[in-house]
């Protein structure tokens, strides 16, 4: 069996990485070891033609994958690293992609050869439409920053940062970016049910309204803002709302306000 990455954590976020991963080619089934303890996530892996075991000491003794990807919560990650130290001489990089945890303490487990990257991805990388920014320490060669790039690339955008300290603020925007739009999408459906549209109706316009806008914002040449001022008829309907959302800031400072938060719990979670 050729080992080329080992996933420790087949949750939601390594699931939907997983699963990007396989289904653009990237990657092959077999090319795959899952680590999983629990036994129905484990089962999805499978499901996908991957080998899976409950723990770490049921990979092949002679594997040396050119990948181990950290996928589990922040809380666990030191008991959970401590059992892939076998592969730390340099010839394995390894992917973090568990909130708040810093490059550092990846360093400290798995001692001074180890090439790591940190990754914050998040879960439209399931269907490819993924946000993943990058931040890798010295020991991690250029063809393996390339393979990673690409790797990631099949689950949406990849960008890199130099500047380590900014991975918290990357958490809170793109990582934990996507609950505030299906929250967005929840509040609309609400007040379009409450404005007398039926329910599947309701869902059905805020849903595709998002969709459309994200898509538009995303191909035009055109700046959102410009986009937004194109929509707004002078004292039309949309600037009766807009007046609501825009007025003293309410909706850019509650976003600033909820972006700080996230921020500031990352930190937490990283020490």
């Amino acid at each position: 069996m050729t080992i080329r990455l080992v996933l420790a954590g087949c949750g939601n976020m390594g699931y939907a990485m997983l699963s990007g991963w396989l289904k653009s080619g990237k990657l092959e089934p077999s090319a795959v070891f899952v680590v999983e303890p629990n036994a129905e996530l484990r089962k999805r892996a499978e499901h996908l033609g991957c080998s899976a075991a409950a723990d770490a000491s049921a990979i092949p003794a002679d594997a040396v994958p050119d990948l181990v990807v950290i996928a589990v919560k922040p809380q666990v990650i030191r008991d959970v690293l401590a059992a892939y130290k076998c592969f730390a001489d340099g010839r394995t990089t390894f992917l973090s992609i568990a909130a708040g945890t810093p490059v550092a303490t990846f360093e400290e487990i798995l001692g001074e050869l180890a090439p790591i990257i940190r990754c914050m991805p998040n879960t439209p990388a399931a269907i490819g439409k993924g946000m993943m920014v990058v931040f890798s320490n010295p020991l991690v060669l250029d063809d393996v920053r390339r393979f990673v790039a690409e790797l990631l690339s099949a689950s949406g955008v990849v960008t890199t940062i130099d500047d380590e300290g900014l991975m918290d603020a990357v958490t809170a925007v793109s990582g934990s970016g996507p609950a505030y739009i299906f929250h967005f999408i929840e509040a609309l459906t609400v007040a379009a049910e409450k404005a007398g549209l039926p329910a599947e109706t309701a869902k059905l316009l805020a849903m595709q309204t998002v969709y459309g806008a994200a898509s538009l914002a995303a191909e035009s040449d055109e700046e959102p803002g410009v986009l937004r001022q194109q929509v707004t008829s002078p004292n039309g309907t949309t600037a009766a709302a807009l007046a609501v959302l825009m007025g003293e800031d309410r909706l850019t400072k509650l976003l600033t306000d909820a972006v700080e938060a996230a921020r500031l719990r990352s930190i937490e979670l990283g020490k």
